[in-house]
């Protein structure tokens, strides 16, 4: 133990520099300190309750381990379900299923008489076994059981699922999606709003631990064959395709280093069973309507996966009005801006994917996979617009002028993605080698048209059309390779290579009287953008005591920026480098229970949209643009999680934790009385651009609770808290202090094997940036799913926000000689309605190792 002490010792130092650092120009190192001893006195317990247990007599309650393998290969079986049943009870009274070695370990049972049943899908149920536990037989090993395997038409294999719907494991968090109910006939973003500490708001804009720099994955890859906007990727990708979503809020030294809140990393289902099978998935509502369908089929060593889903957002209308007031301190004026309209959105599109594997031999297997995309989105609007002024002493005001807005949005996405992996195993067990490659790309247009007329003469004040032609391409190349220097201690190493290439062109065309367009050489614009990122990682696994197991990792990572913009005067060149280390505990109280200590750096590279100069002068009165002198932020971050099962009523998780950011980037405005942009003058307009603002602290804790209350009936509740402080570097004036939380709940009952019902409730504060406060949100949905034809099929039904047509969102801006007060009413109420089918013959057969592309396998 006096090496466990030193370790903590030094560990414990390190937190203590490194928040003293984090806080010293702060106001809460008091809180920081207590978050310190709370640390150390959680570990201080967890390493006297090792210590104690090492010293205890034998206890007296019960305890049976063994092992389940495949009675013909000889193979273990991972996730065999073992269940204890008192003697004579129909229901079980414990459980656990078997690790990756087929090992199982059923602990703290009392006296009396007991049944053990052996089950797992694509296996016949093993003959259960009768024991007796007393004060003569406190440890039992049953040793090895056979179960032999069985060859069914789909439908006559009934599906019990006893995965949890979270698993917490010592790097990551992993939501089982295929459990939840009410989001299956949604999208992901829906999936995601149920997720601990992740938060979503009305528009499908997604935060975790309070920040939007997320690193996202699909599959365990960076796509961009689906555009720049993640938020419409989430929201193209049908839920029913989502097996799982794997949430690193620490990520390790093996992950990319970009994204300060960490990874999410969403997994699409695929199927490793023989013989062939096929699911058909489709939705139909008021608002949204989606369809997909994925194929399987594996024959002896090839897989063969394929899927097409396709997704469309109906036309629905958003109310919206602004009211600005700007102090135009130059001429002595106030000037006062009303807009009052409306808008309507639709969008659609599909993609498709090929992915295959193949055994070529037992220490050697090759996967391969394509995807393609192709999507578009319509956006119309209008406005009536008010613009006076008045003088200081309020004795002149005059009407400059009233006009009729028009606006419209045509965009189309068209991308593609394929890579390639692998690997080789060899004869010394868990050594391997992985080498993997990706490319993605995507061509992108963008038309937008805005007409502003005046309203009482007709006469055209300004116009003009924005088209934008950009192509993105993405390539990835990297190795891992796993070395176990023991049997308990594993070395990681690695090394990643990514190149981006954006070419982007703007042309800009100014109506003139009449209906003629006019090419704008002055505010048009091209971008040449190419990003290299050089890593190189490792990290090792090793146990320190029986019961605590770490992961310590350091990464280095080298980027250069090379841009070229049109419309600056030199080219804008950047090249740094980053080292990120990686420190996790995890201290094992139990079977299921335990405590997780983390530490980790991060970073947040700014990407080509919000480094490109382009003007968007659509609204003459708030223009938007790029910012090439951008910085990357830099984050650290340090987590303590407890995860506990309560007996048979549920389970239950609590986290707090500490992040900081230096040179936070946050969208910035600055009101101008007149200023000149091309050949343009504008007045008295607010121009917003990406800044690094200065730092952030966010200090937060998060409570999961997954609750089993009686037969049938299962709630889940999640509740995140954050304290959240940003000192402004541009104007002291404007720092932001805010406290947030998020509440949600969600029930679900069945009433049958074959009719299920949930309801879910979310709701998110409002929260304060450095400029301004953005609203709460607030959403809840209704649904029930029917199982019939053998459970082969369903039929489900959803009802969202049910009683409340519009949400109104508030938004409360103040910049220096301007704020702005804007409302838009979004609607929210949708009913929609689903079918599933699963078709085909299978044989199920789980890999001792599962094969893929997580991020556990993404350096």
């Amino acid at each position: 133990m006096l090496q466990l002490g030193r370790i903590f010792f030094i560990l414990s130092r390190f937190m203590y520099l490194k928040l003293f650092r984090m806080n010293r120009n702060g106001r809460k190192l008091k809180n920081t300190l207590i978050f310190l001893l709370l640390v150390a006195g959680v570990f201080s317990n967890a390493i006297a309750q090792d210590m104690s247990s090492k010293t205890k007599l034998v206890s007296l309650n019960g305890l049976i381990n063994g092992l389940v393998s495949d009675k013909e290969s000889q193979q273990p079986i991972e996730y065999v379900t073992v269940g204890v049943y008192k003697t004579g009870k129909s229901s079980p009274i414990d459980g656990t299923t078997t690790n990756a070695k087929g090992e199982f370990l059923i602990k703290n049972l009392d006296t009396g008489n007991y049944i053990i049943k052996f089950e797992s899908i694509g296996y016949k149920s093993a003959q259960p076994i009768s024991l007796v536990i007393d004060s003569k037989h406190v440890k039992i090993n049953l040793g090895t059981i056979s179960l032999q395997k069985s060859q069914n038409d789909l439908k006559e294999v009934v599906v019990t699922s006893s995965q949890k719907l979270i698993d917490n494991k010592i790097d990551k968090m992993v939501f089982n999606a295929e459990r939840d109910l009410s989001s299956q006939n949604g999208v992901a973003t829906d999936i995601l709003k149920k997720i601990p500490q992740v938060s979503v708001d009305i528009d499908g804009n997604v935060q975790l631990s309070g920040t939007s720099s997320i690193r996202f994955l699909i599959n365990g890859r960076p796509s961009t064959s689906y555009g720049s906007s993640i938020t419409e990727v989430l929201q193209s990708i049908p839920a029913s395709e989502i097996k799982s979503i794997e949430v690193l809020t620490n990520p390790g030294a093996k992950y990319d280093a970009n994204g300060l809140g960490g990874i999410i990393n969403i997994i699409l289902k695929s199927n490793k069973a023989k013989g062939y099978n096929g699911n058909l998935n489709s939705s139909v509502g008021t608002r949204i309507e989606n369809g997909s369908l994925n194929l399987s089929a594996r024959k002896n060593n090839l897989g063969i996966n394929f899927n097409i889903s396709g997704n469309k957002r109906l036309v629905a209308k958003t109310p919206l009005s602004l009211d600005k007031t700007t102090i135009d301190s130059a001429n002595q004026q106030y000037h006062y801006l009303i807009q009052d309209g409306n808008s309507q959105f639709q969008r659609g599109g599909y993609h498709a994917g090929l992915n295959a594997d193949w055994t070529i031999n037992k220490k050697n297997s090759l996967s391969f996979n394509i995807g393609l995309v192709n999507g578009g989105i319509e956006a119309n609007g209008y406005n009536n617009q008010t613009y006076r002024s008045q003088n200081f002493t309020g004795t002149n005001t005059i009407l400059d002028n009233q006009l009729h807005n028009i606006t419209s949005t045509h965009s189309t996405i068209n991308g593609h993605d394929f890579g390639g992996s692998y690997k080789k195993t060899f004869d010394k067990e868990d050594r391997d080698l992985e080498i993997k490659m990706s490319s993605a790309s995507n061509n992108d247009e963008i038309n937008i048209s805005a007409i502003q007329n005046d309203q009482i003469s007709g006469k055209l004040n300004f116009g003009s059309r924005n088209i934008n032609h950009a192509s993105n391409t993405e390539t990835e190349l990297n190795i891992d390779y796993t070395e176990p220097l023991t049997k308990n201690i594993k070395w990681n190493s690695g090394a990643k290579y990514i190149i981006e290439n954006t070419n982007s062109k703007t042309d800009i065309f100014s109506l003139q009287s009449g209906s003629q367009y006019v090419f704008n050489t002055k505010l048009s614009n091209a971008l040449q953008y190419e990003q290299k990122v050089m890593a190189f990682y490792t990290e090792i696994s090793a146990p320190v005591t029986s019961s605590i197991d770490m992961k310590l990792g350091g990464r280095y990572e080298r980027t250069i920026v090379n841009s070229v913009y049109s419309s600056t005067t030199q080219d804008v060149n950047k090249d740094y480098f980053n080292v990120v280390p990686s420190i996790f505990f995890l201290k094992k109280l139990n079977e299921d229970d335990n405590i997780k200590l983390s530490y980790s750096k991060r970073i947040n590279r700014p990407g080509y949209e919000e480094l490109n100069p382009y003007f968007n002068t659509t609204d003459p009165k708030n223009i938007n643009t790029g910012n090439p002198l951008l910085l990357p932020e830099h984050g650290e971050r340090m987590e303590l999680a407890y995860n506990k099962k309560v007996g048979n009523l549920g389970d239950l998780s609590f986290s707090i934790f500490q992040r900081n950011s230096n040179q936070d980037i946050q969208p910035y405005t600055f009101y101008y009385s007149s200023i000149k942009i091309g050949d343009s003058l504008f007045l008295n307009t607010s121009i917003s651009s990406p800044n690094n603002i200065g730092l952030e602290k966010n200090t937060g804790a998060n409570l999961y609770a997954d609750v089993q209350l009686g037969k049938g009936l299962d709630l889940r509740t999640n509740i995140s808290y954050y304290h959240r402080d940003i000192y402004n570097s541009i104007d002291k004036n404007f720092n932001a202090h805010t406290e947030n939380y998020r509440i949600n709940l969600n029930a679900t009952y069945e009433f049958s094997k074959t009719l299920v019902m949930e309801g879910f409730g979310n709701f998110t504060s409002a929260r304060n940036e450095v400029q301004g406060k953005y609203p709460s949100n607030i959403n809840y949905s209704m649904a029930f799913k029917k199982r019939f034809w053998n459970n082969k099929a369903s039929f489900g039904f959803i009802a969202i926000n049910p009683f409340a047509e519009y949400i109104k969102q508030q938004v409360l801006i103040n910049g220096i000689n301007f704020h702005s007060n804007s409302i838009r009413y979004v609607p929210s109420r949708s009913f929609g309605i689903s079918f599933s089918w699963k078709f085909g013959k299978l044989e199920f057969k789980k890999d001792k190792k599962e094969q893929g592309f997580g991020p556990e396998e993404n350096n």
